[in-house]
C-alpha cells in the first residue's frame, strides 16, 4: 500500500476528516474501484447491507445537495424524504462533484469541499443501517472505504436518523 499522501485529493481529504475526528479506523484503499454498492461489498467480503451508500439529490428550492446515507440493500423513497428537505430533484454527476467534491462511487459522508462558496450537503442517515455492527463508507474515491459503527457515522456527521427508505 502506497503512503496515503500519493493518493487522490478526495481520499486525502477523507483521511484528514477522520484524523481529525480521532475516528479509529483510517480508509483502506481496495485494489479495485467499488463503484456501486454490490461491487463494495464483493470487494470487502460482506453484505450489500453493510455498504454505507450515499445518495445525492438537488433540493428545488434552493438548488443545495442532499446527501442520504443508507444502507446498500435500500432505496431511498423520495416521499418520505420530502417533508425533512421539500421537493427534490435528481443529482447528476457535476452537480454531485460540485456540491460535494467527490465524483460518484466515491462520496464519503466526511471532507466535503464544495466549489464556488455552495454549502456542504444537508445529511441524513437513514436507521436502516442500525441493523449492523459494523458498516463501511466510501472515502473520497471510489477506491477508498473506511469501517465504522452506525453510532459513529451519526457521531461523525452530526446527521439526524430518519426512516426514509422503501417498504
Amino acid at each position: 500500500m502506497a503512503e496515503t499522501d500519493s493518493r487522490p485529493e478526495g481520499f486525502q481529504r477523507v483521511s484528514a476528516a477522520l484524523a481529525a475526528s480521532e475516528h479509529p479506523h483510517p480508509p483502506l484503499w481496495l485494489d479495485m474501484a467499488a463503484r456501486t454498492a454490490q461491487e463494495a461489498a464483493d470487494a470487502l467480503g460482506v453484505t450489500l447491507g453493510q455498504i454505507a451508500k450515499s445518495v445525492v439529490f438537488r433540493r428545488k428550492a434552493d438548488d443545495s445537495a442532499v446527501l442520504v446515507i443508507t444502507s446498500g440493500d435500500r432505496r431511498v423513497d423520495e416521499a418520505k424524504l420530502k417533508p425533512h428537505t421539500g421537493p427534490l430533484g435528481r443529482a447528476d454527476a457535476e452537480f454531485v462533484k460540485a456540491r460535494t467534491g467527490f465524483s460518484i462511487g466515491g462520496v464519503s459522508p466526511a471532507g466535503f469541499a464544495p466549489s464556488d462558496g455552495a454549502a456542504p450537503p444537508e445529511l441524513y442517515i437513514d436507521r436502516e443501517l442500525f441493523r449492523f455492527d459494523i458498516i463501511w463508507a466510501a472515502a473520497g474515491h471510489p477506491n477508498g472505504v473506511f469501517k465504522l459503527t452506525p453510532g459513529q457515522l451519526e457521531k461523525l456527521t452530526g446527521a439526524p436518523v430518519i426512516d426514509v427508505v422503501q417498504e
